[in-house]
């Protein structure tokens, strides 16, 4: 039997990509006709009036009212769809892991990826087959290591020197922020989020309108490093160094954050901090 799948996503033409995308696998015989759903409320009522479950779900993360998250965590877990999430932001990846997510699709969705996606949710359908938590560790991982590989530091404008100091906007003053006293740069959501810290005291978060490419353009490279895509640290913050998942390692920091390093920049920051 076709499995019966859902697409949900408050962009209608990312619907419409994807649904021509899917066209080859109904024609196969491997998929009904996808419904679609505009956001995550209406996806939660077809899902609830549906007569057949649906099999698979390709749930976009960031929409108004309810996020991809959001309706997954409505949903009853021994009851959940194979749901692969479609998204143009790549910071949530491990959150997709925690998730039990099937697969992680960036926008504009590959076709070999979208193929993978698709095997893996008609091998969940086997009798007594469970989604493997090492298999999709290691497919994670694999996914944020090529966001990686694309991710090149960001060249030192030349003739300028590193910054010393810099000011961050706050409600109604600027802020002057040694470079001695970053902690992390961090993106969630889409937003650069600064770690501060101050003698003796906690870290402060500072919300800021440049990116990490930006940042890291202007900052010693001797003194930070580029840990994954959406995180850069100073290298004098690092305190620990846990091995994590498939070769990487989660950083504690300055104030006890915590960063986890992509696969490849774990090697090379070991290779930095070693003597």
């Amino acid at each position: 039997m076709p499995l019966r799948a859902l697409i949900v996503d408050d962009e209608a033409p990312a619907r419409s990509r994807l649904r021509r995308l899917l066209d080859p696998f109904v024609a196969a015989g491997r998929l009904g006709v996808p419904d679609e759903a505009a956001d995550g409320v209406d996806a939660l009522l077809r899902m609830e009036a549906a007569e057949r479950p649906y099999d698979l779900v390709f749930l976009d993360v960031r929409m108004p009212e309810l996020d991809g998250f959001d309706v997954l965590d409505r949903l009853p877990p021994a009851h959940r769809p194979a749901v692969v999430f479609t998204t143009a932001y790549d910071e949530y990846a491990l959150r997709a892991f925690e998730a039990s997510a099937v697969d992680y699709l960036l926008k504009p969705v590959d076709e070999e990826r979208l193929a993978a996606a698709v095997a893996r949710a008609e091998a969940l359908r086997r009798p007594g087959r469970a989604d493997d938590r090492d298999e999709r560790v290691d497919r994670l991982a694999d996914l944020l290591d090529q966001l990686d590989r694309h991710s090149a530091p960001a060249p030192v404008p030349a003739g300028e020197a590193p910054l010393r100091q810099f000011s961050v906007q706050g409600v109604d003053r600027l802020f002057i922020v040694s470079a001695d006293d970053l902690v992390a740069a961090v993106v969630a959501d889409g937003i650069t989020n600064l770690h501060v810290r101050s003698p003796g005291g906690p870290l402060h978060r500072h919300i800021v309108s440049f990116t990490l490419d930006a940042l890291e353009a202007r900052l010693d490279p001797a003194q930070t490093m580029r840990v994954h895509r959406g995180a850069l640290v100073r290298l004098g913050a690092v305190r620990e160094m846990i091995p994590w998942f498939s070769g990487r390692y989660k950083l504690v920091l300055d104030g006890g954050l915590e960063v986890v390093a992509s696969r490849t920049r774990s090697r090379d920051l070991r290779d930095r901090l070693s003597l």
